[in-house]
């Protein structure tokens, strides 16, 4: 099977509701646009999508959407981690079958599993597809890291685990990976503000929640980077860095759904409880920053 590149600018798509359903009309407007300005990949139903709260038929038929309305012009990494081995087999398998190019696949969250477990779990996950593994790494949200370790042992293993999403803040921690691995892992960074230091030390892209609503920016920014070319990369970054702050102002996705409301990439900026909407202050903070991009 050939690998299509996962590198450069992917976005983590957010799930638009309305009324309390999935909005696909703008769903597919949303993909439309990233694949007109240049996106180099996109994430259905990862942690930006709201996967813990949309049901198992929502979480696959966003998936099937985003494969249909993208029609093979960009890769689709499907988002398929749970804190349930089982049910990240079951999701990862339904979209190999449905034509994912690639799966995310989060740490097990809550369940605090021990090193140890961690390889199972992906081992386990690892088996059910022949298609990229993209490890996702996000201590903050799910309690455990993936040890560098774990990430070895899985690349000598698997031929198609050799990408990991790092949300861990620490370019020290890109570093590691690097050291441990060098050209056999690619890192993507999971964060916006870091994606230019993390790119600084080796990292080939990153999985954005600001390209939602600026792709064009941060596809720039990531091209810079992979160019070396950090001396225009790290002016652009300025630019953009109030933004990628301000768009976590509150849990992500709320600001990032109220900036494509904005900009008219989707119909409203209704979240799953228990998400809210922002608080008046915030919507005013976030407002004065997109201001600066009019």
């Amino acid at each position: 099977m050939k690998l299509r590149p996962l590198t450069g600018t992917i976005t983590a798509l957010v799930t638009p509701f309305l009324k309390g359903q999935v909005d696909y009309a703008s769903l597919k407007k949303l993909v439309s646009y990233q694949i007109k300005g240049g996106i180099d990949g996109l994430v259905p139903v990862g942690t930006t999508g709201e996967s813990p709260t949309l049901s198992h038929q929502e979480h696959m038929e966003v998936i099937r959407a985003v494969i249909a309305d993208t029609a093979g012009r960009v890769p689709v990494i499907a988002g398929t981690g749970s804190n349930s081995t089982h049910e990240a087999i079951e999701l990862t398998q339904l979209s190999h079958e449905a034509g994912a190019d690639a799966m995310l696949v989060v740490a097990p969250y809550y369940n605090k599993p021990s090193q140890e477990g961690l390889f199972r779990h992906f081992c386990a996950i690892a088996d059910a597809t022949d298609k990229p593994i993209i490890l996702y790494s996000i201590p903050g949200r799910c309690g455990i890291e993936i040890g560098v370790p774990v990430v070895e042992r899985l690349r000598a293993k698997y031929n198609h685990v050799r990408w990991i999403k790092e949300a861990g803040g620490s370019v020290d921690r890109v570093d590691q990976l690097k050291q441990a691995l060098g050209s056999d892992i690619t890192v993507l960074s999971g964060d916006d503000s870091l994606t230019l230091p993390f790119m600084s030390v080796g990292a080939e892209g990153v999985i954005s929640v600001a390209s939602n609503v600026y792709v064009r920016e941060v596809t720039q920014l990531v091209r810079l980077a992979l160019a070396e070319d950090f001396a225009k990369a790290r002016k652009l970054h300025r630019k953009l860095y109030p933004l990628f702050k301000t768009l976590f102002i509150e849990p992500n996705p709320v600001p990032v759904k109220a900036a494509a409301l904005r900009r008219g990439l989707i119909t409203s900026t209704e979240v799953r409880e228990p998400l809210c909407d922002m608080t008046p202050a915030n919507a005013k903070t976030l407002e004065a920053v997109l201001a600066t991009f009019d």
